[in-house]
């Protein structure tokens, strides 16, 4: 009997928060290492993908790489077909669009899988805003939760958020969010109209870039100074 093929490994791939001209700074270089050992990977997209791997000077033509796009439409058949390298002896990547993967965002279904198949999966070490943002915000990182993005409608949305405030007062619990950055500012707008001027809001900004801000006031403070959210990557956190 010949013995068993040694199975290859998926490896997790953080990428930066924004411009690629942060990588030296947020990217360990043992990363850079997995990243050049790999010539297949998972992504959200394509061409953010090739352009991240063209900076970081990959050795192999980006034309020579094989990507397997993965999104909230890829069907799980096609999950298990991006899988079948790994069976065979070849380790694969799964890149995040931005910072970490599988945190808000699809590649949880790939691993699901590969975990289901006994397939080492190896996550590196990266930027994460939610973790950052936790991190200085000042607010309760023993107890926290991340709720992604909040209902669009209205008055969801004012409900939810009295629900999120409830749960500060309550449990001690941290809040942690995000919106579509088109809509940062509507969000800050209803936070600081339907939250109890005692309670604190945390508002990060641009996380890892030169631009970064990191600013945590009462709503009552807030309400005297509305910052410039426009189209900017942030993470808000409530807490008390």
């Amino acid at each position: 009997m010949q013995p068993a093929m040694p199975r290859g490994k998926i490896y997790l791939i953080p990428t930066t928060l924004g411009s690629y001209d942060t990588s030296e700074q947020v990217l360990p270089s043992y990363n850079i290492q997995i990243i050049f050992g790999l010539t297949e990977f998972i992504v959200e997209q394509v061409r953010t993908s090739r352009r991240f791997l063209s900076f970081i000077k990959h050795p192999v033509p980006i034309d020579q790489l094989v990507f397997h796009e993965l999104n909230k439409t890829t069907l799980h058949k096609d999950i298990s077909q991006y899988l079948k390298s790994i069976q065979e002896g070849k380790s694969i990547g799964l890149l995040s669009e931005a910072g970490t993967p599988c945190v808000a965002d699809p590649g949880a279904k790939v691993v699901e899988m590969a975990q289901e198949r006994g397939y080492a999966v190896v996550p590196l070490v990266g930027p994460n805003s939610l973790i950052l943002a936790l991190m200085g915000s000042g607010f309760n990182g023993q107890h926290f939760i991340f709720h992604g993005y909040l209902p669009i409608d209205k008055n969801e949305l004012i409900k939810k958020i009295h629900e999120m405030e409830g749960n500060i007062f309550r449990r001690s619990q941290t809040q942690l969010f995000i919106e579509t950055p088109f809509r940062n500012d509507a969000m800050f707008d209803t936070l600081v109209n339907n939250c109890q001027p005692v309670t604190k809001l945390c508002v990060a900004t641009d996380i890892t870039l030169s631009t970064e801000t990191i600013v945590t006031k009462t709503i009552a403070l807030w309400k005297k100074e509305k910052p410039d959210l426009h189209k900017k990557p942030t993470v808000f956190l409530l807490y008390k």
